[in-house]
């Protein structure tokens, strides 16, 4: 294990399981307001590179004050896993699941994580679109599941969409809201369905939009620009697919399309290539545009 910072100022530690955009965005944002973070990731290359990305997301977050000034980082500790990270006695406060947008990856991984934490920690599953109950099944004590659907950067976005499953209870949704607000972030609270709110609604418009540049209608850049100029979309959905990553978008909407059989949620030809292509947008380097290489993160 690798530990790196000062003792946090909360006195709480957060266990986020994979180190990957989201993964390490999260840790990030927890770090930034003094919490001790545990990261694990089976990867051991990309887990060697997270403590550099979360530093550096954290002092670009600073620099523009996204994050509170006078207060100590917190505590990084990385391991391959939460076995390893629990090896010492530790305890979590929480536990965010981050690994890849997969149903049966995720639901694999809720499943370890029911059988080694103590009852009562939360188990917080971040996922753009897998309903919550559907991940439920997996764990063996489906009360202490819930939904986050956290932005892309954690540290600039200030709302988390919350998801509250049919069988998520009471005390674990107040210890999300309790864990939001000391981050500094605002929970919305809704109930269980493949992708939600955010995901239901922009998901299927960035599948459109992608189907008008695939038809030679306009370019991304054009695309862009008109549904920022004209309908007031912060950045335009093609710039917004490549944050989100293009294969996490083409598996969300997979999740879509397959849960609700909504045609317009189907992938289409253009977003399937691009990521058989390895153009997975801004982690990539290429994707709807081209960026500076920032390194293999799912």
């Amino acid at each position: 294990m690798a530990a790196e910072n000062a003792t946090p100022a909360t006195g709480r530690r957060l266990a986020v399981l994979g180190a990957g955009v989201m993964g390490t965005g999260i840790a990030a944002l927890a770090i930034g307001h003094g919490m001790a973070v545990s990261l694990a990731d089976l990867d051991r290359r990309r887990l060697d590179e997270a403590p550099a990305r979360i530093d550096h997301q954290v002092r670009t977050a600073r620099l523009m004050g996204a994050l509170p000034g006078g207060r100590e980082p917190g505590a990084l500790v990385t391991g391959l896993s939460l076995a390893d990270l629990m090896a010492d006695g530790t305890r979590f406060t929480a536990v965010v699941e981050a690994v890849t947008e997969d149903p049966d990856t995720k639901a694999k991984v809720l499943a370890d994580v029911s059988a080694l934490v103590a009852p009562g920690t939360p188990i917080i599953s971040n996922t753009s679109a897998i309903p919550i109950g559907e991940l439920a099944r997996a764990t063996a004590r489906p009360a202490e599941l819930v939904g986050t659907h956290f932005m892309n950067p954690p540290c600039l976005i200030g709302t988390v969409e919350v998801v509250r499953g049919a069988r998520t209870g009471e005390p674990t949704l107040d210890a999300l809201r309790a864990l939001l607000a000391e981050l500094g972030r605002e929970a919305v609270v809704v109930d269980d369905a493949p992708g939600f709110v955010t995901s239901r609604i922009l998901h299927p418009m960035i599948n459109d939009a992608a189907r008008v540049v695939a038809e030679g209608t306009a370019s991304a850049e054009s695309v862009d620009r008109l549904m920022q100029g004209c309908l007031g979309h912060p950045t335009g959905p093609l710039r917004t697919a490549d944050l989100i990553g293009i294969d996490n978008l083409v598996d969300s909407l997979r999740v879509l399309h397959d849960r609700t059989g909504d045609e317009g949620s189907r992938p289409c030809a253009l977003l399937l290539e691009m990521v058989a292509a390895g153009h997975l947008g801004r982690k990539s380097g290429r994707g709807f545009y081209t960026y500076e290489y920032e390194g293999d993160q799912a």
